[in-house]
């Protein structure tokens, strides 16, 4: 239940049955005003919600808006609505105020609803993809798949909160340019492991780092020196069949480290076997989308508003990146039906967006539509006020697994999450382990610590805990008390937000302010010792502010202690 929009749309309401009864009795014009805009207003001390219909519906009913405003109060009727009053400030804002049912419904909702408290139906669910990381299983997954990581689950979290039918995917870069590279790369650093370094001269265009070493190592230690006898075609596929597999199960152990675990793992080589990817470029020749032109077969992705054409098959006949790319969007929309497909990338494929959704749209699948890219800005490490640059174990940039040796998985979810996708972010190592109120998810856990602490009080000194259907909540009076019941409430408002803006960002701002309500709610109002009805009415608020943040907790990925 959504007990915001439930009253957003009763301010609606009881403007609409007032205005009828206005008209009807002379009071107002009769004509066709628009529909009421229902807002919270900046300033609590205003009310609960405003309504700006006065404003709104001054042209039509050629009357100033003070006016309106008070016919309209004349009429309206409260009863049976969660409001106890409503005022007029201003030019004719209508301001609603809650009545204590409003408040007592808000605090069982949590109660009854428990690790759902959050959940909604979509008016229209749908069935959504989320790709995100994504990596070549090349090498080892950097801070942008550590970022897209986080930033792609917790926006499944939050779709799936909000009614969709959601799966996780990754796919797997397992065809093309960059593992014949792979391949190479490899097979040099097998042959100087066997031979010295002089044996072979290192191609300064092949993979460089320590990875590759390693992996080098491990096929010395399977194999000696046997594949060196072997024709090249058949070392190289030994090679690329045993280190993609070794760094994918790699990339699956980080993963699940970082607490990210997929629905599918989709491997980019079986488009090209099963034929997929013919498929796709056939239909799009047969949409008269494509030229030939020195031997190669190029798309018209000038016709899409492109700076260039882009080429789809290569005159050695071997299909690009980008023909792949639409045949596993196809894939996604035609073979296995999803009605939307949201991908996390970098903002360095901003380029690669409009051409992939109008190559769709000439299919077809109304790529334009259906498919969105949520860009990714970089991520700056920072620890000591430097930035880091450089890993202590690889010498190179700094990786996925380097990260979660330095810092608690839990500090890298929260913190790459709190910043939208497209805000550049900073982040600051020394922060993620400080254990103090300045580091913003210790400061949540914190909270969510002490409410339980306060829990078991009560239960240590035989209280026993309420029950949100008996409890007399018509008691929480106090001005905290109802600004931590406003904070519970949001949650689910801020889900449905979160995911309409592709923003799961929002959950950890919205975490930082409901632990900072709760502090203050704390600070203000004695619990255990206060006389027994409020004492049980304000255990009951406790126990519905520790469910939601538990599940704001849940949403991001990171745990909810219980003691700190």
């Amino acid at each position: 239940m959504n007990l915001m929009e439930t009253a957003r749309q009763q301010v609606a309401d009881i403007v609409r049955a007032a205005y009828e009864k206005a008209a009807a009795a002379g009071d107002l014009p009769q004509a066709a005003l628009p529909e009421p805009a229902v807002e919270t207003p900046k300033d609590a001390t205003n009310g609960d919600w405003a309504c700006t219909i006065a404003m709104q519906g001054a042209k039509v009913l050629h009357m100033a808006p003070r006016k309106i405003a008070e016919a309209l109060v004349g009429h309206m009727v409260l009863d049976s609505t969660y409001f106890k009053d409503v005022s007029i400030a201003g030019p004719g804002f209508l301001n609603f105020t809650y009545g204590m049912g409003w408040y007592q419904d808000a605090i069982r909702a949590v109660m009854q609803q428990g690790a759902d408290y959050g959940k909604s139906k979509a008016a229209k669910p749908e069935k959504i993809m989320v790709e995100f990381v994504s990596a070549n299983p090349t090498g080892p997954m950097h801070m942008g798949n550590a970022r897209g990581g986080v930033l792609g689950d917790c926006l499944a979290e939050v779709l799936s909160w909000a009614g969709h039918d959601v799966t996780r995917e990754f796919y797997i870069n397992d065809a093309g340019n960059q593992v014949d590279k792979f391949a190479h790369s490899v097979e040099g650093r097998y042959i100087q492991a066997l031979k010295g370094e002089n044996a072979l001269e290192f191609d300064p265009s092949w993979y460089q780092g320590e990875d590759i070493k390693a992996l080098a190592q491990l096929l010395v230690q399977q194999y000696g020196d046997k594949l060196l006898d072997k024709p090249e075609q058949e070392r190289l596929d030994i090679i690329t069949g045993f280190g993609l597999p070794h760094n994918i199960e790699k990339m699956q152990r980080d993963l699940a480290r970082y607490k990210i675990n997929y629905d599918v793992w989709f491997r980019e080589s079986t488009l090209h076997e099963s034929g997929a990817v013919a498929e796709a470029v056939k239909l799009l020749e047969d949409a008269g989308m494509t030229y030939e032109q020195d031997g190669a077969l190029w798309l018209r992705s000038t016709a899409f508003g492109a700076e260039k054409d882009d080429v789809l098959r290569r005159a050695n006949g071997f299909y690009t990146y980008f023909a792949a790319d639409i045949a596993y969007h196809r894939n996604k929309f035609k073979t296995r039906g999803f009605d939307r497909v949201i991908n996390i990338w970098g903002a360095d494929h901003h380029g690669h967006v409009a051409r992939l959704q109008r190559a769709l749209d000439a299919i077809g699948l109304d790529g334009t539509n259906r498919l969105e890219i949520v860009l990714m800005q970089l991520v700056r490490m920072m620890q000591d006020g430097e930035v880091v640059r450089m890993s202590k174990r690889t010498g190179k940039s700094l990786t996925l697994s380097d990260l979660l040796d330095e810092i608690p998985v839990d500090a890298a979810r929260f913190f790459f999450n709190s910043r939208a996708a497209e805000t550049q972010m900073e982040f600051d190592l020394d922060l993620a382990v400080r254990q103090d109120s300045e580091n913003p998810l210790y400061y949540i856990q914190y909270a969510h610590a002490r409410i339980c602490s306060v829990v078991r009080g009560a239960q240590q000194a035989g209280i026993a805990l309420p029950d949100a259907a008996k409890v007399d909540l018509t008691v929480l009076a106090h001005e905290e008390e109802k600004a931590l019941i406003r904070a519970v409430a949001l949650l689910p408002e801020e889900i449905q937000t979160a995911a309409r803006m592709r923003d799961p960002s929002r959950l950890n701002k919205y975490g930082v302010v409901l632990a900072a309500q709760f502090h203050k709610f704390y600070n203000a109002c004695r619990i255990n010792d206060a006389e027994p009805a409020l004492r049980d009415a304000r255990l009951a608020l406790c126990m519905a502010t520790v469910q939601t943040v538990r599940n704001v907790l849940a949403m991001i990925g990171v745990d909810a202690p219980e003691h700190m």
